[in-house]
């Protein structure tokens, strides 16, 4: 336990191995559907599929267990689901990059974001973020959690008239409502795992409705796919333009505070943040990040981040980097185990997912909403998250409109001169995006 301690963290008076392994089945069954949507994604510019789930398998693997060696932190890291977005529609069919090209940017963007590590660049944004923010980040989070679990299950759709609304009773929904119930029920009951097995039990209910599938020829066990088709396939070719510097630049803002949003909100949640409002190891876990986005692209993968999803292990009792190691090494088993692994489906994990947001909701609590110059923005963050559908902009909006309030109230000693700069830069981003 010793050798546990030091290299993962695990503390065996304080902490349960078998509590430990569960979070990060947990988390892994939550994060899981990157392995399928991830390839199909990408593999709309081009790019072999089979070598894609290779690539997002092995990405994933190294960034969690290099985060699980190097904070200790019960946090799993896993490509970008914005941000695969944006190499595929925005890079490659919008701006016309090659995804050849379109890797290469993502190279770049990897190594400048070990650079920013390397001088605490995103350590001192961290830093700078006031309470009454981070309260809100970890409480947007927990919301944006929940509507991705409703939209994945077709609870929530888009209509329009109104942007969003109630979908039809389907199977995919209808199993989505009983995963979310069965999850509830489980929890409030105080049964450890529930979200675990509320993962499972639905996936089983699922097969005689129809939404968990067999294909045909269907066996457990496949050969990983080569990754020779994407691996290392850089194009620099144009790239010292005006137009690409902007993009990097864009990407670096998203990532920035996709992670930090995510690591407030994770690290909120677990109890890791200290009086003075520190995370510990936060510094490990933003190298994790980046080295493993600049591996990432190098096999062929867009982006990598720490996944919201990991707050479902939290709410399991993960405490060290046991659970994040655990999730790495079922990334690596899914390699050759992807017919499992993708026969649940994404109304089967709706249940963690807002049962997770629930959860993260406990931090409104905390906040101060005495004082509209501090609620205000704290409101935006949060609702932005959600109508935005991006962590970043929320925060984004949320700084801005902080910075906004308190010099128009003349209180400039709430602010620093990280966030005024934080604040300059989105509205560069904002105009030139």
């Amino acid at each position: 336990m010793k050798i546990l301690s030091k290299l993962l963290g695990f503390d065996s008076k304080t902490m349960k191995m078998k509590t430990e392994l569960i979070a990060g089945a947990t988390t892994f069954l939550t994060m899981s559907y990157i392995l399928a949507v991830n390839p199909a994604i990408l593999s709309s510019t081009g790019m072999d599929k089979g070598a894609l789930f290779t690539a997002t398998a092995i990405a994933s693997a190294f960034a969690t267990l290099l985060l699980a060696f190097m904070a200790k932190l019960p946090f799993a890291q896993a490509p970008s689901m914005g941000l695969n977005a944006f190499f595929a529609y925005t890079l490659c069919q919008a701006m016309g990059y090659s995804w050849q090209q379109s890797l290469a940017i993502m190279l770049v963007e990897g190594l400048l974001f070990i650079l920013i590590t390397v001088f605490n660049v995103r350590e001192l944004i961290l830093k700078s973020i006031p309470n009454n923010l981070r309260y809100a980040i970890s409480a947007g989070i927990g919301m944006f959690i929940a509507f991705i679990g409703l939209k994945n299950a077709g609870i929530i759709v888009a209509k329009e008239g109104t942007f969003v609304g109630l979908g039809a009773f389907t199977p995919e929904s209808i199993l989505g409502m009983i995963a979310i119930l069965l999850s509830g029920i489980l929890m409030a009951r105080n049964v450890k795992g529930s979200l675990f097995y509320g993962i499972i039990l639905a996936t089983i209910i699922g097969i005689p409705m129809g939404v968990t599938l067999f294909h045909e020829g269907w066996v457990p066990v496949s050969v990983p796919h080569s990754l020779s088709p994407i691996f290392c396939k850089f194009n620099f070719e144009g790239f010292l333009t005006l137009k690409t510097i902007l993009v990097i630049f864009s990407l670096l803002i998203v990532n920035i505070f996709d992670t930090i949003g995510t690591l407030v909100g994770l690290a909120e949640k677990a109890g890791f943040v200290k009086e003075d409002g520190s995370i510990p190891k936060v510094k490990e876990a933003m190298m994790s990040d980046a080295i493993g986005t600049t591996f990432g692209a190098m096999l062929g993968s867009s982006t990598l981040t720490t996944y919201i999803e990991s707050a479902s292990g939290i709410a399991e009792g993960g405490k060290s980097g046991v659970t994040s190691g655990f999730v790495g090494i079922l990334f690596l088993i899914s390699l050759f185990l992807s017919p499992i692994f993708l026969l649940i489906p994404a109304p089967a994990t709706s249940g963690a997912l807002v049962l997770v947001g629930v959860l993260m909701l406990d931090s409104v609590k905390k906040l101060d909403l005495s004082n509209v110059g501090d609620s205000f923005p704290a409101f935006i963050t949060m609702i932005s998250m959600v109508l935005c559908y991006s962590i970043a902009d929320g925060i984004c909006l949320g700084i801005l409109s902080f910075v906004i309030l308190k010099l128009c109230t003349g209180k400039w000693k709430d602010l620093n001169p990280t966030l005024i700069t934080l604040a300059l830069l989105f509205i560069i981003n904002f105009i030139f995006s």
